[in-house]
C-alpha cells in the first residue's frame, strides 16, 4: 500500500520524485537538516548498535540529535524513565528481548525532543503483553507529540490513533476522525406496523440509499443505510408519525475498523477468486 515509502519520505529518507514535504512548515527540500531536527523516526527494524549498552546507545544518539553536554544526563534519564528503560539501561542491547530493543529504538527517536514522531509497524513481534505496555507508552507521548503510525494491525490502530488513513494501492482510500459518529451511516430499526405499509416509504426516504428487512409478525426489523444520519432521523420520525406506526428501537450501526478495510480491499479479494 505503500505505508513504509511514505514514511521513508517523511523522514527525508527518501526523496519524492514530486511534491514537497513540510515538517512544522519547514521544507525537506529547502531546509533538510532543520526539518529533520523536528523529527524522531523508529523504523519497523531499529537501528540499534546491538554491542553498546542502552545508556552508551542514548549518549552516542543524543551527541548525534545536538543535545549540548549539560542537559545531556538529564535528558537521558528522562528517555529511560518515559520509555521504561530504566532496568536495563547498563544492559548490553543484543542480549535484551524484543520488547525492550523496541523501547529502546523510541528512546532514540526521542533524543533531541522532536516535536513529531514517526513510528513504522512499532509492535511488531510483541507478544500480547508487550503490546499493551508499548500502547500505553505511545499513548502517553501523543499528549505531547505529534505521532503518525503505520501498522497493520488494525486492532492497534483502532484503540491507539485519533485520526486513521487506510491507504490502498498507493492513494488515501478512508481519511476520517476515530470517532463513532464518522464510522456509521447506517441504522437498525424495529416498527411496529405492517410492511406493505412501512418498507416502500422507509426506501423512499430521500436521505435512505438502501433497506436491509428482516420481517417478523406485525414487526419490521431492518438495517438502513443513509447519506445523513441527522436528515434521516428526521425523516423517519416525520414519516412514521403521519402514518402512525409506533417506533420501537432506533440505534445506529458502527462499523469496525475491520469491516471498512475489508469493504476498501473487496475487489481485489473477488479479482483473486
Amino acid at each position: 500500500a505503500g505505508k513504509t515509502t511514505l514514511l521513508n519520505i517523511l523522514s527525508g529518507y527518501t526523496l519524492a520524485t514530486k511534491g514537497n514535504i513540510s515538517i512544522n512548515s519547514i521544507s525537506m527540500l529547502e531546509n533538510p537538516v532543520k526539518a529533520k531536527s523536528q523529527l524522531g523516526f523508529l523504523p519497523e527494524h531499529p537501528p540499534l548498535y546491538s554491542e553498546m549498552s542502552v545508556h552508551e546507545y542514548l549518549i552516542f544518539c543524543s551527541k548525534l540529535k545536538g543535545v549540548i553536554h549539560q542537559d545531556r544526563s538529564e535528558h537521558i534519564e528522562e528517555l529511560l524513565i518515559m520509555t521504561g528503560l530504566k532496568p536495563v539501561e547498563n544492559r548490553i542491547i543484543g542480549h535484551l528481548s524484543k520488547g525492550y530493543q523496541q523501547r529502546t529504538g523510541l528512546a532514540q527517536a526521542l533524543c533531541g525532543s522532536p516535536d513529531v514522531l514517526l513510528l513504522d509497524e512499532p509492535s511488531s513481534g510483541f507478544d500480547p503483553g508487550q503490546m499493551i505496555e508499548f500502547r500505553g507508552i505511545v499513548q502517553s507521548l501523543s499528549k505531547s507529540h505529534t505521532i503518525i503510525l503505520s501498522s497493520h494491525i488494525l486492532s492497534e490502530v483502532d484503540s491507539i490513533c485519533e485520526r486513521i488513513v487506510i491507504l490502498h494501492h498507493g492513494e488515501i482510500a478512508y481519511d476520517h476522525l476515530n470517532d463513532n459518529a464518522s464510522k456509521h451511516k447506517q441504522f437498525f430499526v424495529r416498527i411496529s406496523g405492517e410492511a406493505g405499509n412501512i418498507l416502500p416509504g422507509l426506501r423512499n426516504l430521500p436521505s435512505v440509499i438502501k433497506v436491509k428487512p428482516i420481517l417478523r409478525q406485525e414487526v419490521i426489523e431492518a438495517t438502513i443505510y443513509t447519506q445523513s444520519e441527522l436528515c434521516f432521523e428526521k425523516e423517519l420520525f416525520q414519516f412514521l408519525s403521519a402514518i402512525g406506526a409506533p417506533i420501537l428501537e432506533l440505534r445506529p450501526v458502527y462499523d469496525s475498523l475491520e469491516d471498512i478495510f475489508m469493504n476498501i480491499t473487496a475487489l481485489d479479494r473477488q479479482d483473486k477468486v
